[in-house]
């Protein structure tokens, strides 16, 4: 997703009503499924209140992931055609701080061998590229400080893949979205982790929400759609947005992390029945303060 054009940052809340709907060519025998659609509360993002709903009815639990996403789970046992899944909340945002002097190249590599930090500087079967990228990485953040690495490395994603809704799919690599040119912030993100996590950086994919109307009206609901961004470790976490060229703010909702996007799925589950088509997403907001 691509937000609109900056503005003076300010604390907000944002009403959020995610509703996936699924449509089976047949009845499906039985399903299960695994929602990750609910609001973390964060230093900045407090979640004043959430819910997630079933149609057809289905009695839900939830759990914390290991990568700390909340997730709400359910199955259902009966024949049903469809499926509908809503996620609502409130969310109270505030902007960032000033980022604060990164540490040097050294400690990061010192604390990153002897962490939980390993598992954000690996790659992944999605964030994977070729020696050959990694090369223009190295080159554009030559000389640079590690928050300067993350803006450098995130403007030579965005001028290489040009935003193109459709353009790729859910499965998408990082090396795929290079070699096409085009993606979506799923790839743009991937991408950009791939690069950091070769210049020892420690970086996780971050799936949330992104209000497209930084200046929205009031009470006015707006259509989106889901968004993902990357936060890097430089001392702490510090999120930033490749696809907008921009720090993660008030705008950003973040609801879970995690290596790559399989960790964060918003929605996965498997059901016995007759394979349909791709299920229909809408998200809305609507500022209320």
């Amino acid at each position: 997703m691509n937000a609109s054009s900056m503005s003076t940052p300010t604390t907000r809340r944002l009403r959020i009503r995610h509703t996936t709907r699924v449509s089976y060519a047949q009845a499906a025998v039985s399903s299960h499924n695994e929602v990750r659609m609910t609001p973390l509360t964060l230093p900045g993002q407090t979640t004043l209140d959430a819910r997630v709903t079933i149609r057809p009815a289905a009695t839900t639990w939830s759990y914390w992931d290991y990568w700390g996403t909340q997730v709400t789970a359910f199955e259902l046992m009966d024949p049903h055609a469809d499926l509908t899944i809503t996620a609502s909340s409130l969310v109270e945002t505030a902007p960032p701080g000033e980022l604060p002097p990164a540490p040097g190249w050294p400690d990061i590599a010192e604390r990153t061998a002897h962490s939980r930090l390993l598992e954000f500087a690996n790659p992944t079967a999605r964030t994977s590229v070729s020696p050959k990228v990694l090369k223009k990485a190295r080159k554009a953040a030559a000389g640079l400080d590690p928050h300067e690495t993350a803006v450098a490395v995130s403007s030579l994603v965005a001028d290489r893949v040009a935003y193109l809704p459709g353009a790729t799919g859910v499965t998408t690599s990082a090396a795929e979205a290079w070699e096409q040119g085009a993606g979506v912030c799923q790839d743009i993100a991937h991408l950009t982790i791939a690069l950091l996590r070769g210049l020892g950086l420690p970086t996780r994919y971050v799936s949330g929400y992104l209000h497209p109307e930084r200046e929205a009206e009031l009470h006015r609901p707006v259509a989106g759609q889901s968004h993902a961004w990357v936060e890097y470790w430089a001392g702490d976490w510090h999120g930033y947005d490749p696809t907008n060229r921009t720090r993660a703010d008030e705008s950003h909702v973040v609801v879970g992390r995690g290596r790559d996007y399989d960790d964060v799925t918003p929605h996965k589950g498997v059901y016995r029945g007759v394979a349909g088509g791709p299920p229909e997403v809408t998200v809305e907001f609507t500022r209320v303060a």
